[in-house]
């Protein structure tokens, strides 16, 4: 299979998700801080949402996966179940009899258990101890690893909460018949984890990094992702001769409200962006800083200050109409970048998934040509996306049990080919 991603809005060909599963149902209330989740989710709303989101992608995609089962079909090898399952019992101290158990399983039952976790219920009616905790943040895919270009970065998470999400991506990538034909990662941040010193750890999540054409990267500096992590990933793009020139990088306040750069800040078409005004305009309240890192001199990464995200943009080719999230009233602003308003996930040039909770976002879309298009309209037939045309639309899905996981559609989505535009 072809990787190739080298723009946020080309022709979406071939996708990575997730299916929440019994990993979200495992969840009480005492382990939500721990496991990064503000709620409770409701399982079988959240998996129907998912499964109608997959079914509104494949409208546009021509491959729609998911990583549970690229797992479990790299397990139907003998020998990667077993690297697999030894590799991951050494770096979580799993002690023999767990390992030992884990090996017994069949493919389907170890791929769900290695996302599930095993519980160890009490007979006392106690909250169960856990001998591998659930990973319930997989479905939000964009996280564990970036399609760059050709080649792929398996990313360094920010949290203990996250950190297998990253190794049972690199498994798939490194060992699944579809990637056989795929170069070494630009960078695997969990080759040396044991290695890493603990203080000032690299850390990088895919919700703070954008691609907006082959030779430019965007890069969040935030709550998930810090400097390190960044210059990290510059210099082993440097050192592989990879054909990014320029990096932007925006250093947004740290907050929960908006973990990752994706969250205020989307491309939703050639000409488009979604944005969170507070943080992305230079007059707003909370306006992020901007470096610009120049990968082109021979010697080292040369940094230089930016006036603004948009300003940078402009000047490296992209002029950008920046479309509000949440429309023109501070309130609504905050109320729907909470809601993933800003959070779009573009199907194609001016094809774009959103929340339809976030109706100012949609109105103020409305008002700049695209045309609002609930899922329903489009899963039932009584619509039909003219993509021969040059029409936008902004397709609503429900989301409402998904949305309180706090991402939106583009965290739930890894690319994996796009057409160059």
């Amino acid at each position: 299979m072809r990787l190739n991603v080298t723009s946020e809005i080309g022709r979406l060909k071939s996708v990575l998700v997730h299916l929440p599963g019994r990993e979200i149902d495992q969840m009480v209330p005492p382990m939500m801080a721990q496991l990064l989740f503000d709620d409770i989710l409701y399982g079988q709303v959240a998996r129907e949402e998912h499964r109608r989101f997959q079914q509104l992608i494949r409208f546009i995609a021509d491959d729609v996966l998911d990583l549970q089962d690229l797992l479990e079909e790299i397990f139907d090898d003998g020998d990667v179940k077993d690297h697999v399952v030894r590799d991951l019992a050494k770096r979580n101290r799993l002690n023999r009899r767990l390992t030992a158990s884990l090996l017994e399983l069949r493919p389907a039952a170890l791929a769900e258990v290695l996302i599930a976790g095993i519980a160890r219920e009490s007979a006392s009616g106690e909250l169960p101890k856990f001998d591998l905790f659930p990973i319930p943040n997989l479905f939000f895919m964009r996280d564990p690893q970036v399609v760059l270009g050709d080649r792929v970065m398996i990313s360094s998470m920010a949290t203990q909460a996250r950190r297998r999400e990253s190794l049972l991506s690199k498994y798939v990538f490194e060992h699944h018949p579809r990637f056989s034909d795929v170069q070494p990662f630009w960078v695997d941040f969990m080759a040396t984890e044991r290695e890493r010193p603990k203080r000032n750890m690299p850390t990088i999540e895919g919700g703070d990094v954008l691609v907006p054409r082959r030779d430019l990267l965007l890069l969040g500096v935030t709550e998930r992702t810090n400097k390190t992590g960044v210059d990290c990933l510059l210099r082993a793009l440097k050192d592989a001769g990879a054909r990014v020139r320029h990096a932007i990088i925006v250093d947004i306040p740290r907050a929960r409200s908006f973990m990752h750069l994706d969250t205020i800040f989307t491309f939703i078409s050639r000409h488009e962006c979604l944005i969170y005004p507070p943080v992305i305009l230079p007059s707003g309240g909370q306006a992020a800083s901007v470096t610009l890192a120049d990968l082109t001199k021979k010697k080292g990464i040369s940094y230089s200050e930016e006036k603004s995200l948009l300003g940078a943009l402009k000047k490296r080719g992209f002029d950008l109409e920046p479309i509000y999230c949440g429309g023109r009233r501070a309130v609504d602003q905050q109320r729907e970048q909470w809601t993933d308003g800003a959070n779009a996930f573009a199907l194609a040039p001016g094809i774009i998934l959103g929340y339809e909770r976030n109706v100012r976002t949609a109105e103020e879309l409305a008002r700049h040509g695209y045309h609002i298009v609930y899922e329903d309209d489009l899963l039932l037939g009584r619509t039909e996306l003219e993509t021969w045309t040059n029409k936008k639309y902004a397709l609503q899905i429900a989301g409402n049990e998904l949305s309180r996981a706090r991402g939106g559609p583009r965290c739930m989505t890894m690319p994996l080919e796009r057409e160059d535009l």
